[in-house]
C-alpha cells in the first residue's frame, strides 16, 4: 500500500518535504452539510458519479486525478480547456458528492464506472485521457481496457511501477517490487452491502488547509475543506491503494514500452523532485529513478513528448497554463491527424 502524491498530507509520501499550512479563517471552513454538486450525479445502478462537462468541441478530455484529489481541483485547467474543447472531470467513488463504489478499487473497476458514466451522459469517444499521479496509471490501463475509446493521453507528473515512495519514517518502497501476485476480481457495477458500508456523514472537516490550494478560488478552498473531512475517502484509498500494487507488480514484470502504439502521448515531468538525505536511499538515487521513470512513461508510445516543468507535483494548481497547453497539443495533433 502507497500513499500516492499531492502537495497536502495524503502526499507526503512522495513529495518528501513537508508543505506548510496555514489556519484558515471562520469565513472558508467548509459547512457540515454536503455543498450542492456542480456537474451531474450519474446513477450507475447502485451508486451515483460526480461528473463535471464543460467546454464544446471534439474530442472530450477526461480528467483523471490523484489520491485525495477531486474534480474541482481542476477548475484552473478546466477553465482553460473549455475554450477550445469539451472537459469533463470527476470524483472517483467516495470521493467528494461521489457515492461509495463497489469493492475492490482496482484499475478496471475505476475504469469500468467511468465509461459507463460518460456513457449514460451522452460523452462521445474516442477521449483525450488526463492523468495526474495516482490518476496516470489508472488511464494508462484504461487506454488498454478500452483502446476504442482513447485519442490521447496526456501523464500529469504520473506515478509509475518501480516509483520509490516514502512509508513513513525512514523507510521507502518502490511500487510494486513487494506486492504478492493476486488475481484481479473482473469489474463490476453491482453493490454488496458491504461496499455501502461507508457514508458520507461523520465529523466535520479540517480547519486547515494546505497552503497549496491558495491557487484556488475561495469556493473551491470551502470544497477542499468538506471533501476532505468525508469518511469515504480513506476507505476508497485504503483499497485504491491496496489493489494498485498488483497492478505495479504485473507490470514491473512485463515492461511496457511501446504497449500504447503510435497514440498520442504528452508526459509532464516536474524538473526536480526536492528529495532530501534523511531517509534510507540517498536523494540522488530517488532523483535518478524518478527521471528513469518518466522516461518509461514517455516511451509507452512511439508517438510522444515529454516536457520538464519547473512546478512542484501538482501542476493542475501549480502550472495550469503549461497543464492545458500539453492537452491542447495532444487535441491538435489529433485533429489535424499528424504526429506530436
Amino acid at each position: 500500500m502507497f500513499c500516492c502524491c499531492r502537495g497536502g498530507r495524503r502526499f507526503r509520501a512522495l513529495l518528501l518535504a513537508l508543505v506548510a499550512t496555514i489556519t484558515i479563517s471562520a469565513p472558508l471552513l467548509a459547512e457540515k452539510s454536503s455543498p450542492k454538486p456542480i456537474g451531474k450525479m450519474v446513477d450507475l445502478g447502485g451508486h451515483r458519479l460526480h461528473v463535471n462537462c464543460s467546454g464544446a468541441g471534439s474530442p472530450v478530455v477526461v480528467v483523471e486525478n490523484g489520491l485525495g484529489d477531486f474534480s474541482f481541483d481542476w477548475i484552473l485547467v478546466q477553465e482553460r480547456v473549455a475554450k477550445f474543447a469539451r472537459i469533463c472531470t470527476y470524483d472517483r467513488a467516495g470521493y467528494a458528492w461521489s457515492e461509495s463504489g463497489p469493492k475492490p478499487r482496482t484499475f478496471a473497476q475505476l475504469n469500468l464506472e467511468l465509461h459507463d458514466a460518460l456513457e449514460k451522459l451522452g460523452e462521445k469517444g474516442p477521449f483525450v485521457l488526463v492523468g495526474h499521479s495516482y490518476g496516470g496509471p489508472v488511464m494508462i490501463n484504461f487506454a488498454n481496457q478500452y483502446p476504442d475509446d482513447t485519442a490521447g493521453l496526456v501523464l500529469v507528473d504520473s506515478a509509475h511501477e518501480g516509483m520509490r515512495v516514502g512509508v513513513g519514517g525512514k523507510q521507502t518502497i518502490r511500487l510494486g517490487a513487494n506486492a504478492q501476485p493476486r488475481e484481479i476480481p473482473s469489474p463490476h457495477e453491482e453493490m454488496a452491502e458491504t461496499d455501502r458500508a461507508s457514508s458520507h456523514g461523520g465529523d466535520p472537516a479540517p480547519v486547515k488547509l494546505d497552503r497549496l490550494y491558495k491557487h484556488l478560488p475561495v469556493r473551491e478552498q470551502k470544497l477542499q475543506l468538506w471533501a476532505q473531512g468525508l469518511p469515504s475517502l480513506e476507505d476508497a484509498e485504503n483499497s485504491q491503494r491496496e489493489w494498485s500494487e498488483v497492478y505495479f507488480a504485473q507490470w514491473l514484470a512485463k515492461p511496457g514500452e511501446g504497449s500504447l502504439g503510435k497514440l498520442p502521448v504528452v508526459v509532464l515531468s516536474r524538473a526536480e523532485g526536492g528529495y532530501t538525505e534523511d531517509l534510507d536511499v540517498p536523494a540522488a538515487q530517488m532523483e535518478q529513478e524518478r527521471k528513469e521513470g518518466q522516461v518509461k512513461l514517455f516511451r509507452l508510445s512511439t508517438n510522444s513528448r515529454q516536457f520538464i516543468l519547473r512546478s512542484g507535483h501538482n501542476m493542475e494548481l501549480e502550472a495550469p497554463e503549461d497543464v492545458s497547453g500539453a492537452i491542447r497539443r495532444v487535441v491538435d495533433a489529433i485533429r489535424s491527424h499528424h504526429a506530436l
